[in-house]
């Protein structure tokens, strides 16, 4: 309700925080601007009110928004009102409660803002959120990349840059599917995915969509991201659909996608194909019994087993993790030079349980000390294996089903047996032929699907499959030097990838996602044996028309049937850089901004996303999609472990900012779709990792921490107290500003222009400590810069950090506490400068502390100059070219000065309190 979420608001109304105007609409709250018609905020009154007239219009507001009916809600606009007496301490609540809403209804965001700043550059610099997917909320790793990419693009339009920063999100199929909705319709509903028709699921998918999709943009908005939400792109939004059917058209018609045979990993619960990356794996060192989703009993793995194939009075021993597989051996594979197997290259044997005859080839992929030094191959289970069987001509031999059974090639003695307990049939069989000879333990890394937990298990073990898919062939490298990756460290794995990159198997078992608008074509009086033909096209009367063409027929005496996969999620997002713009209509957007600068995201999806944007950018616009790729590390909790949901350590970034009792957490640990045996550990790991709760941090000091991490080095291991101890610094700020204020009050109306500011700080640097703390905002200013353009921001904020802690307060404002509030012009000047230019360079990582502090020092320098630009975000990075003018010390001069101006005056820094947490 509207009433409970503008609580927040109210208390700040009530401490004269925000002001705010009220327009009654109907159905929902917006934070939209209001139209033209809606009334204009009440301009402050400048006459002197009482306090008793103060407390009463207060009540009459806050009357009039609670009496308001529940069926119309409000148009609300906050203004943050700095008139208001300066807080005593820093309040991140107080702070950070309305300046977003001002920003984004100002326009401050869009790049068509620009042509008003008045230091605006012919220069565009565009990037866009890896869009997150709509699974649920954002994690601490998301509020890395925003942090990292908030404060890139606030830096640049500081700079005069004509920025945009495009938010998304991405459908996530098979996380969106099968982890969510499908859980949520089983708990909640008693009903699987196959009791619904496709388009009645589809409508469950979209409903959470709406949901989830609000949240995490709200979610980017309390992150303090300067996103231009007018651009916002969803990969399942028609234009971007559009785009993803045309560039399969496109690839088609150039044969690069194609339909074939291909090797994937299989998820036997999902019945569908899955990425690498959507696959986990458990190194076992011996034999291990583990729950599988559908058995009863633990199935056992970490095993070796060993059995014979007879062959003229001899045997040829070969040996398997995976018995069952056997069924589908068409070869055996043995080392050309292996003496042991001299004589019996290029016979055949008999299988055990059949009549087929296998040959036995030589290939030099066979590893003689491996097992018996003679290898089954079973092409349809194997990635080795259909390797082997591609150089040999091998045929392939499905012997399980999707489903996880066993096929009916295999006999009726196994056929539908699930393939677990077909394992133990076949052991059995073949003891009993007397061709079983021994198994062991075994040492092995066991592939399992992410997402197919079920209650009581684990994972589903994954089969590599053979399937008949959609295959597409991009695998040409990108000419060195055209690409930058940051840090170059990821280069080699750059190379090593796209050198050794194999057909990518784009078609996934699903019903949310990309519909493949590829057509199965059914002639009049076709034979079934007949190879199925397919065509495409960008709708299906185009295809119906290709096809009937190709096959000299009338269009209408063909039948169509549209294939029922989708495209894999990582093919639609490979396309975000240029479809986020329009693509393929050739609009605005994209001939201003595409190619777009900088590519930010984590490390280990260097791969699965970035080298596929690449490939795809270039195939289909002819040019690299950025010119850029910055790589950050991954987030992980204070005891070096990847964050995940089973684990319970997955942060939600608000509860960071606003803090949250142990309550608050476990109720959404509660809310999600762990099973109860997941939930005991998570619930476990909260009141371990959080034994009181979050304390409320703010989202500066969250995004500060999190900039002040190597983000290009190794993984982060980020505590919650690390950014309680930045909180501590946003007050040490907060307090130097007040300070600030207080020594500037009464000679403030002489600080008219810059021009002034900067003729104050040229005539009077002849004293020793002023000249030494510019010096110091000048080298300051120059780490920032090159930090920047090496796109360490970790040097950046240490720089910062160092200067405002160290040069500013524990030097500095000593010297200030010592000479009277009514000193010379001059020194207030300095003061000011030495205050407001780091206040600039702090706002692209603390966006809403130095705008709050900026706004209140921003009537200092403006009174009687005619204004100024309205926002902190939109100022001139300071420059260090601007600073060049500032006098330097000798380093003998400095230590001198700072030991006698520190030990005369130590006494003051307790008893005044400025330097103090």
């Amino acid at each position: 309700m509207w009433r409970a979420n503008c609580a927040l608001c109210l208390r700040l109304l009530e401490r004269g925080r925000i002001r705010a105007w009220v327009s009654c609409q109907p159905r929902f709250c917006s934070n939209d601007a209001p139209e033209s018609s809606t009334p204009s905020p009440p301009k402050a009154n400048t006459s002197l009110r009482t306090k008793t007239e103060k407390q009463k219009r207060r009540q009459q507001k806050q009357t009039l928004i609670l009496a308001t009916p529940e069926n119309v809600s409000f148009v609300c606009i906050y203004f943050a009102d700095t008139s208001v007496p300066f807080p005593l301490s820093y309040s991140p609540e107080y702070v950070e409660a309305s300046w977003y809403q001002w920003w984004e209804k100002e326009g401050f965001f869009t790049p068509e803002y620009h042509d008003r700043v008045p230091h605006a550059q012919n220069r565009t610099f565009t990037m866009c959120v890896p869009p997150p997917n709509v699974t649920g909320s954002l994690h601490l790793g998301h509020a890395l990349t925003v942090a990292i990419e908030d404060a890139m693009v606030r830096w640049k339009r500081m700079q005069g840059y004509r920025v945009l920063w495009v938010p998304g999100c991405d459908h996530a199929g098979i996380a969106t599917q099968v982890s969510v909705v499908e859980k949520r319709l089983l708990r909640d509903q008693r009903r699987r995915r196959q009791d619904l028709s496709r388009e009645e699921f589809l409508q469950e998918v979209w409903t959470w969509k709406s949901q989830k999709g609000d949240e995490i943009y709200q979610q980017l908005r309390r992150l303090g991201a300067s996103l231009d939400w007018s651009r916002a792109c969803f990969t399942m939004d028609q234009g971007f659909s559009e785009a993803v059917t045309e560039a399969f058209v496109r690839l088609c018609d150039s044969g690069l996608i194609y339909r074939s045979e291909a090797l994937v990993n299989w998820s036997c619960a999902l019945e569908s194909a899955i990425s690498d990356i959507e696959v986990d794996s458990q190194e076992l060192s011996g034999r291990t019994m583990l729950s599988v989703p559908g058995y009863e009993r633990k199935v056992e793995f970490g095993t070796m087993v060993t059995f014979a194939y007879p062959l003229e009075g001899q045997e040829v021993a070969v040996a398997t993790t995976r018995p069952e597989t056997m069924l589908g051996d068409v070869a055996i594979a043995v080392h050309p030079d292996d003496p042991r197997y001299q004589a019996v290259q290029g016979k055949h044997c008999r299988h055990p349980f059949g009549d087929r005859l296998i040959p036995i080839v030589t290939d030099t992929m066979v590893d003689m000390q491996l097992g018996t030094g003679a290898v089954k191959v079973t092409p349809a289970h194997d990635h080795v294996d259909f390797e082997l069987s591609r150089r040999h001509s091998l045929p392939c031999l499905t012997v399980i089903s999707g489903d996880g059974t066993m096929a009916p090639s295999c006999g009726q003695w196994l056929e539908g047996v699930k393939r677990f307990d077909a394992r133990e049939k076949v052991l059995d069989a073949l003891a009993e032929k007397k061709l079983l000879r021994n198994k062991k333990d075994h040492a092995m890394s066991l592939p399992k699907c992410r997402y197919s937990r079920r209650r009581g298990h684990v994972h589903d073990k994954l089969p590599p499959w053979v399937t008949k898919r959609c295959v597409c062939s991009l695998s040409q490298a990108v000419e060195d030097g055209q690409l930058e990756i940051i840090p170059p460290l990821h280069i080699k794995t750059w190379k090593k990838w796209l050198s050794n990159t194999s057909d990518w198997c784009i078609s996934r078992q699903l019903w949310w996602g990309h519909r493949i608008p590829a057509y199965q074509v059914a002639l009049p009086g076709q034979s079934a044996n007949r190879e199925a033909l397919w065509v495409w096209g960008r709708s299906e009367q185009q295809a119906r028309e290709r096809a009937a063409a190709q096959c000299g027929v009338d269009p209408a005496s063909l039948t169509l049937t549209q294939d029922p996969d989708v495209l894999d999620t990582w093919f639609s997002s490979a396309l975000f850089p240029f479809a986020m713009l329009g693509w393929p209509q050739k609009t605005p957007d994209l001939q201003q901004f595409y190619p777009t600068s900088v590519l930010e995201t984590g490390s280990d999806i260097l791969f699965f996303w970035v080298a596929r944007m690449v490939m795809l950018g270039t195939e289909l616009t002819g040019q690299l999609p950025f010119k850029q790729v910055l790589l950050h590390s991954l987030v992980r909790d204070r005891h070096g472990r990847k964050m995940s949901k089973s684990l319970g350590n997955v942060v939600d970034p608000l509860d960071v900012i606003a803090g949250a009792s142990l309550e608050v957490g476990g109720e959404k640990v509660r809310g999600g779709n762990l099973d109860p045996g997941e939930l005991t550990v998570a619930m476990e790991a909260q009141r371990r990792d959080f034994p009181g709760g979050i304390p409320e941090c703010g989202t500066d000091a969250l995004r500060f921490a999190l900039c002040s991490h190597r983000a290009q080095g190794e993984d982060i291991s980020l505590s919650v107290s690390q950014v309680l101890s930045y909180r501590r610094f946003c007050n040490k700020i907060w307090q130097t500003v007040r300070f600030t204020l207080g020594v500037l009050g009464d000679g403030a109306h002489q600080l008219d222009t810059l021009a002034e500011v900067g003729t104050f700080i040229q005539g009077f640097l002849a004293k020793n400590m002023d000249r030494w703390v510019c010096s110091r905002l000048h080298s300051t200013v120059l780490q920032c810069e090159r930090g920047f353009e090496a796109r360490e921001l970790s040097a950046v904020t240490a720089a910062i950090h160092s200067f405002w802690v160290h040069s500013l307060c524990d030097v500095y404002m000593v010297r200030q506490l010592a000479v009277s509030r009514r000193s010379q012009c001059a020194a207030r000047s300095v003061l000011y400068h030495c205050v407001s230019v780091p206040l600039a360079l702090l706002a692209p990582f603390m966006p809403y502390l130095s705008e709050e502090l900026w706004q209140r020092l921003h009537p200092l320098l403006t009174r009687g100059a005619g204004g100024g630009s309205s926002s902190l975000c939109l100022q001139p990075f300071p420059r260090s070219s601007d600073l060049v003018g500032t006098c330097h010390l000798s380093v003998k001069e400095t230590m001198l000065q700072l030991h006698a101006i520190f030990m005369r005056h130590l006494s003051n820094i307790t008893r005044e309190g400025v330097l103090l947490y």
